[in-house]
């Protein structure tokens, strides 16, 4: 799936993805939680962010709202996730870009965004990634020095209790809504199995590191994703040339 498969699943759900994380208690109001925890300064004013995996742009409003002075732009491989974002009432500032998050250069850093990000925000990406490591670096390539990254992100590997939480609510909810509204459930099935087998807290922390990421932390979630989902935060070091970074 995640070598090409998982991007056309998605184009085939993204008319009905909103509805179905709009069914998802949180869902919105989490992302607003991991947009703010950038830490941004001053609404955002004169600041370039990336949104890395944007999908329909719920993440991109998060940031919006948390920033709203500053120039977004959103990247995401699947063409039917960016029409329905893009379909969407957006400022000026806000632009939509269609591209693999790994294969970003700080080349297209300063074509996009006039320069390379003070913030990058990346909500369930890292996971869909064929090599995570390879996309950290592509991150850690576009900020600037000091500027900051935060992935939003499901991880359930390091707890018993979350793998179950979330077993239970991809069968009895997930799933079923996701074949319904959709035709077909492969997409949501993939979903609940790549959660599972995606890095535990500690194991994508120290990824971050490996990478060159340095002030690494996690933080929960609140609600019934405490536990499941958490924001995974860490900076690009001052002192390392921007564009550099790979």
């Amino acid at each position: 799936m995640k070598a090409g498969a998982v991007t056309g699943e998605f184009d085939h759900a993204a008319d009905a993805y909103d509805r179905l994380v709009s069914a998802n208690p949180g869902y919105h109001a989490h992302l607003r939680i991991s947009a703010r925890r950038l830490g941004l300064p001053d609404r955002g004013r004169g600041l370039r962010l990336l949104d890395l995996g944007c999908g329909t742009g719920a993440s991109t409003a998060a940031l919006l709202h948390t920033a709203p002075s500053a120039r977004i732009a959103g990247v995401d491989a699947s063409r039917g996730m960016l029409d329905a974002a893009r379909a969407k009432p957006w400022p000026t500032s806000v632009s939509f870009h269609r591209g693999r998050a790994e294969e970003l250069t700080p080349a297209w850093a300063e074509e996009h965004l006039g320069g390379p990000a003070d913030a990058v925000f990346g909500a369930y990406l890292v996971r869909n990634c064929p090599d995570p490591d390879m996309l950290l670096a592509s991150v850690r390539s576009l900020l600037r020095p000091g500027g900051r990254l935060v992935l939003h992100e499901y991880s359930v590997a390091d707890s018993v209790s979350a793998r179950a939480v979330w077993s239970a609510v991809c069968w009895g909810v997930v799933i079923p809504a996701g074949r319904a509204l959709t035709g077909r459930a492969d997409l949501f099935r993939y979903l609940w199995r790549s959660v599972l087998e995606f890095d535990g807290r500690a194991a994508l922390l120290d990824r971050m590191r490996r990478s060159g990421l340095e002030s690494v932390a996690s933080a929960p979630l609140p609600g019934w994703q405490y536990g499941v989902t958490h924001t995974f935060a860490g900076r690009r070091p001052l002192g390392t040339e921007a564009g550099h970074g790979r």
